[in-house]
């Protein structure tokens, strides 16, 4: 018996494949190029929270391509039912899917991605959420069970406050969202802890709690 593909985690390069596409073949990193990436995986087609979740995806893909970041979805389905249940969304929700869906029927992009959880099912892939940076690295990772839906909103927030983070050398506090205060590094040095005494521009809770605006 083959031993279990290990689970991607946070700081690993993303898994290379190669997979059909209801956009035709693709290579992974071919295919990202220099942009971020939300991978994404659904339970089955023709269902209904996954139905409410895609469309919306397909709502906010100038949002996210305004974020420099593309969109990727993917289920143990056939090509033949993605296309179907494509146009089927169309017609219900008046929504058209702009980004491709991975027909992963023998389940070799799931296994590389830790997509399938036994305990949650062994035949549909649970709702997982993989953000990835153009240098293919994965910089979150979030799994949702079969009957609760995605939140939108907070992938949006994820992706901005990594892309903020990174730009500015700093991190976001809880519940951040763009325009708030970001949080200043901690010291690492006597230096520094003496650096942010009476620092203007900082708003100074204690010497390694400090908060700014960019």
């Amino acid at each position: 018996m083959d031993e279990p593909q290990p689970m991607p985690r946070i700081g690993d390069t993303a898994p290379d494949f190669t997979a059909v596409t209801t956009q035709g073949e693709l290579t992974f990193s071919k295919w990202q190029g220099d942009k971020w990436v939300v991978l994404f995986s659904h339970p089955a087609d023709f269902t209904p929270v996954c139905s409410t979740e895609l469309s919306e995806f397909a709502r906010r893909s100038e949002s996210f391509a305004r974020m420099n970041t593309k969109l990727i979805g993917l289920s143990i389905d056939s090509i033949h039912s993605h296309l179907a249940w494509r146009e089927n969304l169309k017609q219900i929700l008046d929504v058209e899917l702009t980004y491709p869906l991975i027909a992963d029927l023998d389940t070799k992009v799931a296994s590389l991605y830790g997509m399938i959880h036994p305990g949650e099912s062994s035949t549909v892939t649970v709702r997982t959420v993989f953000v990835i940076d153009p240098k293919r690295t994965i910089r979150a990772l979030v799994y949702y069970p079969l009957n609760v839906g995605r939140n939108l909103d907070e992938i949006e927030r994820l992706i901005t406050a990594l892309q903020t983070a990174d730009a500015n050398a700093c991190a976001t506090p809880v519940n951040w969202t763009k325009g708030d205060k970001v949080i200043v590094p901690p010291p690492k040095t006597e230096q520094e802890v003496a650096e942010r005494e009476g620092h203007k521009e900082y708003e100074r809770f204690d010497f390694y709690l400090n908060k700014r605006l960019l």
